[in-house]
Parts: C-alpha cells; sequence; structure tokens
C-alpha cells in the first residue's frame, strides 16, 4: 500500500502516542465513500516526490492502548454510527515495530451518512485523492435522500398534474405496454388511472393531495414541465464516431424544443441509435433468424440501469449517453449505491428510481434481482470483447460505465461477421432466403395486429415496440399500402389506419 502512496483508499498518520483527533474525519470519510484503510504508526512526508522515501515506519508507542482508545471512543457519541467489527482494527508488527491497521469499509447506503459530534452538516466528509473533505449541505442531503428504501421517485409533486403529461409519450408507452402485456386489466383503464396504476399518479391520504410523482412526470411529462420542476438535470446523446475533419459529433440529441424532454421519449429516440452499429450474427431459431444479440440487450441492460440509478435531484446532473468508434459510455448522476465487488458479483440491487425501474420493466427492460451486471459481462465475453469498466467519479458526483467494443481479433464489420456465419453451399443460402420471407412475413402480421388494435399508432411507435429500424418499417408499411392490405385515412398527423383485408399477408 505504502508503495503507492496515499490515495483514495489509504491515509497514513504518525500517531507516536495517542489517537490523533484527525482520523475521526477518515472514519467518516472513508465510510461515505468507497472505503479505505487507516495505518496508525507511519510518519508521512509529503514534500518528498519519491514515493519510497516519502513514508517512514516509525511504530506507536503502545499500540494495544491506541486500539483501546480507539474502540472506547468509536463506541460513544463521537460518531453516529460504528460500522466496524473486531476483525477491522489489528496490530501488524513491521521491522521490529508495531503499527494500527484499521480497515473502514463502504457503509451500508441505508445509515449514510456517518458523521461526527452529533452534527450532520457539519461532522460529514468524504474522500477524493486530496485527501478529507468536509461535505456541503447540497452532498449530506444527497446522502440523506439516498437512505430511503423507497426511493424518491414516488414522491408527490405538487402543483403537477395530468395537465403536464404529454398524452403522446404516454400513449406510445401504452401501446409497448399492450403489445407486452397482452389481456392486463390496465389496458382498459383510462389514461390517470393507468397512471396511478404505474406509481406515476399518487394521493396522499393524510392530505388529500394529489398528483404526478416524480416518476410520473420525469417519464411522461411535457419538456417544459420536466424542465420547469428539474431545472438542474439534463439528457444528453453523443456520437463521436465517423467524424470527418473538425467535426465535433455526427450526431446528438438534447433538449431543444422539437421533442419532448421526458426520460422515455429519450430512451425509446436513443436506443435505436446506440445499437445500431453493434454486429448482428446470422443466428437461427427454428425457421426464424433473430436479430436481437445478448450484446443488444446487454446494452438496453446498461441505458435502464443508468435510468434507474440517476439521482435526479444533484445540482447539475447530467445522464449523459456516448458512442465511440470503439466504446460506449453512459453516465448518469449519483455515485453508486453499493460496492462495485457486490454489483459486478450480482444477485442484489437497489434502484434510486424503484416507480421508473417498475415502469421500465413492465414493457421489458431491466432484469430482476440485480442480475443486470453480470448479463452485460456475460454478453461482452460470449463476443470477445475487453471487460466493461465501471467507475464512481467521485469529484464529479457521477458513475461511467464504458462497454468497449474491441474484439479479441481486431475490430470486425458486420459485413465480415456475417460472412464468417456464411456458408457458399447453394441450397443453404435458398432456406436462408426462405428464412427470411418468414421473418418478414412474421413482421407484417404482427404490424396489421398491432394497427387493429391501434389504428393511431405512429411508424415510430411500431419500430419501438417491434425493435425493428423505422427504415424497415417504412418499407413494411409502403408494401402493406401496394399489396392493399391497410390504407392511411387522414394526415400524417392526426389521420389513422385502417386494415382493408387482414387475410392477405403474402410478401
Amino acid at each position: 500500500m505504502l508503495q503507492n502512496g496515499e490515495c483514495v483508499t489509504l491515509e497514513c498518520k504518525r500517531a507516536k502516542s495517542e489517537v490523533p483527533k484527525s482520523v475521526w474525519e477518515t472514519y467518516s470519510a472513508f465510510a461515505n465513500t468507497i472505503g479505505g484503510v487507516i495505518l496508525l504508526g507511519i510518519e508521512d512526508n509529503r514534500k518528498e516526490s519519491d514515493i519510497k522515501k516519502r513514508f517512514q515506519i516509525i511504530g506507536v508507542d503502545d499500540a494495544q492502548k491506541i486500539v483501546n482508545d480507539f474502540w472506547n471512543t468509536i463506541n460513544s457519541d463521537k460518531v453516529n454510527e460504528n460500522i466496524l467489527v473486531s476483525r477491522d482494527v489489528n496490530i501488524v508488527e513491521i521491522n521490529d515495530v508495531q503499527i494500527v491497521c484499521i480497515n473502514v469499509p463502504q457503509a451500508d447506503w441505508r445509515i449514510k451518512p456517518i458523521y461526527l459530534n452529533g452534527n450532520v452538516y457539519k461532522g460529514t466528509y468524504r474522500r477524493n485523492h486530496e485527501g478529507d473533505y468536509h461535505c456541503t449541505e447540497r452532498l449530506v442531503r444527497a446522502m440523506i435522500r439516498d437512505s430511503f428504501e423507497d426511493g424518491n421517485d414516488g414522491m408527490l409533486l405538487e402543483h403537477y398534474d395530468m395537465n403536464d403529461i404529454d398524452i403522446d409519450t404516454l400513449h406510445r408507452y401504452r401501446t409497448l405496454f399492450q403489445y407486452r402485456n397482452d389481456g392486463h386489466v390496465w389496458n382498459e383503464v383510462d389514461d390517470k388511472t393507468f397512471l396511478k396504476n404505474l406509481g406515476g399518479y399518487t394521493i396522499d391520504r393524510a392530505t388529500g393531495k394529489e398528483g404526478l410523482t416524480m416518476a410520473g412526470l420525469m417519464m411522461f411529462g411535457k419538456g417544459l414541465s420536466v424542465q420547469e420542476r428539474f431545472a438542474n438535470f439534463r439528457m444528453d446523446y453523443i456520437d463521436f464516431c465517423n467524424l470527418i475533419g473538425d467535426e465535433r459529433y455526427s450526431d446528438r440529441l438534447t433538449y431543444d424544443g422539437r421533442w419532448e424532454n421526458n426520460l422515455y421519449q429519450f430512451f425509446s429516440r436513443v436506443i435505436p441509435k446506440v445499437t445500431a452499429d453493434l454486429p448482428r450474427p446470422f443466428r437461427m431459431e427454428g425457421i426464424q433468424r433473430v436479430d436481437d444479440t445478448p450484446q443488444h440487450k446487454a446494452v438496453r441492460e446498461a441505458f435502464t440501469n443508468a435510468i434507474i440509478h440517476s439521482d435526479l435531484l444533484l445540482d447539475a446532473g447530467i445522464l449523459r449517453v456516448e458512442k465511440h468508434d470503439d466504446r460506449l459510455c453512459f453516465r448518469n448522476p449519483g455515485l453508486l449505491r453499493l460496492p462495485i465487488e457486490q454489483i459486478f458479483e450480482g444477485g442484489v440491487s437497489y434502484a434510486r428510481n424503484p416507480k421508473i425501474q417498475n415502469m421500465l420493466r413492465m414493457v421489458g427492460y431491466g432484469e430482476n434481482l440485480g442480475s443486470g451486471f453480470p448479463l452485460i459481462l456475460d454478453a461482452w465475453k460470449q463476443a470477445g470483447w475487453d471487460t466493461p469498466v465501471l467507475n464512481n467519479k467521485l469529484e464529479l458526483d457521477l458513475v461511467e460505465l464504458v462497454l468497449p467494443l474491441s474484439a479479441i481479433s481486431e475490430n470486425e464489420s458486420n459485413t465480415t461477421i456475417e460472412k464468417k456465419h456464411s456458408t457458399e453451399n447453394e441450397d443453404r443460402e435458398k432456406s436462408r432466403e426462405k428464412s427470411r420471407e418468414k421473418s418478414r412475413e412474421k413482421s407484417r402480421e404482427k404490424i396489421i395486429n398491432i394497427i387493429q388494435n391501434n389504428p393511431s399508432v405512429t411508424q415510430f411507435e411500431l419500430s419501438n415496440i417491434l425493435q425493428l429500424s423505422t427504415k424497415a418499417i417504412e418499407k413494411h408499411i409502403k408494401n402493406l399500402k401496394e399489396d392493399g392490405i391497410i390504407r392511411r385515412v387522414g394526415p400524417d398527423n392526426g389521420g389513422h389506419w385502417e386494415v382493408i383485408n387482414d387475410k392477405n399477408t403474402s410478401v
């Protein structure tokens, strides 16, 4: 540890004959960040640039006394919570001297913040590469919010009601919900009742007040209403692929007044963009080609996780998705609630926004029981790509997930991968073409079925429901119209579809 020098998880103190007062600030800082080790009996010469010369192991005079004093103090009212057990404090002998080694784990998110002297706003510390620092009131409030097991997105937003909902967004969601949950009783209720069932609208039994929840407004709200209530929160997608000359980016989606600035629209518009260039190897299930790969599912899971773990109330919080030639990046405001090792293992998940998590899960997005991150790791391993990197950006109060797109054998284009899985056998090629025809026919049948149930469905919604590109949907619609199976009644905006002949679905 000393060879690497003091860092975000290591603190050295001289502590010759007593427990230094600054130990408690470090205890609070480590507990509120990602944990760390305090070494007592190490002299640190910060002016020395050579790490090998910077630290001197001088030991302590009476290690057992220091340990006893430490336990007596930590069990007093000096700190609000003692999160240590006996094995966390040890006496270690090095070079014939004794030092005291104190391992401070990351505190459980339900008991943060860990603070000193009974004052949560003046006695709370966090850690960065500069050392311990006193938390601002804003950071303390964020930790207190995070301690609520039920999350924050179910709270009632006074003065925000159904007038603040973008009905088009809600109906797009309901179309997908109906497709994913055919026969569900919620499909028959009005918009307000549907939103209430989802957790997007609530009534305070104590006061009788009612209105949208944070989840309802953020998922389905009008852009102006979202901006008014959450002025510091922003959604941003940037594509840095295939740049030419001095181009800053090749595509960007940010709030510009041309779309409703809510989470569901952002998610629906960005998912096709961020997955468009992922390889789609040739794979069959029976007679139908399957284009949805484990990597596509993993990217959707990563995006879902970024949304459900975002701290929507942080100042200057940005939910950001970046697409690069060699990687995908997902960033969300708010640090990880769980230690990174526990997230990699899976099995446990505590979303900051459980209502939003449920809304996405009801239409097929998001894994259960903490299996999402292992799913991502497995998908990347199957593809032969580098291991995903999950980072707590402590200084920025955000989490970053990087998904490398580099394969073990050079980055292969979709065409190369397709060729690798193809054969020169003419009979097999004919079989594939028949399978493609079957797949196209199946898609046409699904489009007809959806139109019959929802004549007002848009091509964008069809793309979202069937996980097909908008170009593929446009082609299907064009062919169906030319074949005399469907027709458009009224204008593109405000009109509806009519099925003329649903029996003729030949390609």
